[in-house]
């Protein structure tokens, strides 16, 4: 059993990357059916994507989870839908700033993400751990990303079950933020980060 995980190194403002932390540092599980692979992606509109297709192909995971921070938000975001839009507020780390534009030329409106959810929603709650149903991951790199992962599996039906997930800030960062945001603490991120990959590792085992 494969999964990769992904997260982004920091940018703008963000000079700490929960996903980036949160990929270095989680150890899920010491059983040997599960392959962990993890990749940190830079906030990058160009090569971001490259990168996580090249190492799709060469890893062939059966699940990705790819992580990305959401400052401003008090719970880990399940997202559900990955559009096909490009239309960033802030600019990536090569000061690109892209308006209204399509990740995928004449590619689908949307993708749902395919990670089991629901079950991921109600094992975190049983766990305390604040958690949400989020309708899309917005328009920015995360987006871009989830939406580009969805698209490669379904053009190439790739047996790979995949989605996007959002974090909290850091409490790190919330200390230094020039406006109140609320934050979640790395060992909580990591607890939810291998309750994560346990509920799809069975999804996956169940299915196969």
């Amino acid at each position: 059993m494969k999964i990769l995980i992904t997260g982004f190194g920091p940018f703008g403002d963000h000079l700490l990357n929960p996903s980036q932390k949160l990929v270095h540092e989680i150890h899920p599980s010491t059983d040997e059916k599960l392959i962990l692979d993890r990749l940190i992606l830079p906030v990058d509109h160009v090569s971001a994507p490259q990168l996580l297709l090249q190492h799709l192909h060469h890893f062939q995971p059966d699940g990705v989870i790819s992580f990305g921070l959401a400052a401003g938000r008090a719970k880990i975001s399940l997202e559900r839908l990955a559009v096909n839009l490009k239309d960033f507020r802030h600019a990536d780390n090569q000061g690109v700033k892209i308006s209204n534009e399509s990740v995928t030329e004449n590619g689908p409106a949307a993708y749902f993400s395919t990670l089991p959810l629901l079950c991921i929603f109600d094992t975190l709650k049983q766990s305390n751990i604040p958690v949400e149903l989020s309708l899309s991951a917005g328009a920015f790199l995360c987006n871009q990303i989830f939406y580009t992962l969805m698209h490669e599996i379904a053009m190439h039906q790739l047996p790979i079950r995949a989605g996007f997930i959002h974090l909290p800030a850091l409490p790190e960062e919330a200390a230094v933020s020039e406006k109140p945001i609320p934050s979640m603490s790395i060992e909580q991120l990591i607890k939810a980060g291998e309750i994560i990959i346990r509920v799809l590792k069975r999804t996956l085992e169940s299915n196969q």
